[in-house]
């Protein structure tokens, strides 16, 4: 749920806009956006939010056949405090728990998981069992295959500390070719926040490309043979959610296209910057032609609601 209000406590926001959310949704959503074939793994409860979720998801182009439902639990609702803008606050609605951490080994299909061209994991997945047992299983049965990326993802609300999450999140490195994550998700993982130490500890783990985002800073991008800082797009920030599932889809897309890694994150940059600039997550996922058109001219592209 996204206040209409900038800058105005959610006690005092009068209107609200919807959409699906969470992070690796929003990244297929963006995927698709480019015009990937894309599916999430996901459980929701037996409730309208539930319907709601598979209907939008059909509609941005993402498969949910692996979306399973959960008897009992509620699909979660979450509220966003755009104070600032920049980094909103988030309010979770997930009492006792929300389905997706009950999704167990029995829910991934695990065929589809070792041949996609594909896979994308959240460090989030980790929190509780059974998801965490079930998102290890499906790094097994993937062996490693190119790609398979690990988003490190550390959400505070899912753990009791930062060093349970490390203790958690960190082994999926080791399953992973591409780990992508900011400066606090690294120091989570990884044991430092220091960009250059961080995509050392990645590359020596196996990791074929290792991405440390560093906010105002730009993004490292590192491989074995090569090390590049790009710079960000600086443009006026209407809500900063999403912005890094935007980053995260294009980089998908730039994976499966072959590109050069400093090509993928000049444009998985772009991604982001766009979504800044908008008020939703999937919902204002770019096009490639949007993407162009901020490298271009600087400029977000307009939309006209309709």
């Amino acid at each position: 749920m996204y206040p209409e209000q900038q800058n105005v406590p959610l006690a005092d926001v009068s209107t609200f806009r919807k959409s699906i959310g969470g992070s690796p949704t929003n990244v297929a959503v963006a995927a698709a956006r480019l015009g990937r074939k894309a599916a999430v793994i996901n459980r929701v409860g037996d409730d309208a939010f539930g319907a709601y979720i598979r209907q939008a998801l059909r509609e941005f182009g993402v498969h949910d056949e692996f979306i399973s439902t959960d008897p009992e639990l509620l699909t979660p609702v979450v509220f966003c405090e755009l104070m600032p803008p920049e980094e909103p606050s988030i309010y979770f609605y997930r009492e006792p728990r929300g389905p997706d951490m009950a999704i167990s080994v029995a829910d991934m299909p695990m065929d589809t998981i070792r041949s996609v061209p594909l896979f994308w994991l959240a460090g989030s997945r980790f929190a509780e069992e059974p998801s965490r047992s079930a998102a290890m299983a499906a790094l097994e049965a993937r062996g490693r295959k190119q790609h398979t990326v690990i988003d490190l993802d550390y959400r505070p609300m899912f753990w009791d500390s930062p060093g349970q999450a490390g203790e958690f999140i960190s082994p999926s490195i080791d399953h992973c070719t591409v780990a992508v994550g900011n400066r606090d998700e690294c120091e989570i993982a990884l044991g430092t926040r220091i960009p250059d130490e961080a995509a050392d500890r990645m590359l020596e783990r196996g990791v074929e490309i290792a991405i440390v985002k560093q906010g105002a800073e730009g993004v490292m991008v590192a491989t074995a043979n090569s090390r590049t800082v790009l710079e960000p797009i600086r443009v006026p920030v209407v809500c900063g959610l999403g912005a890094g599932d935007a980053f995260g889809g294009s980089l998908a897309h730039g994976l499966l296209a072959g590109w050069d890694p400093a090509e993928i994150v000049y444009r998985a940059n772009a991604a982001g910057a766009i979504v800044a600039g908008r008020l939703m997550c999937s919902d204002e996922m770019p096009t490639a032609d949007e993407i162009d058109y901020l490298l271009a001219t600087g400029n977000i592209a307009k939309r006209v609601q309709s």
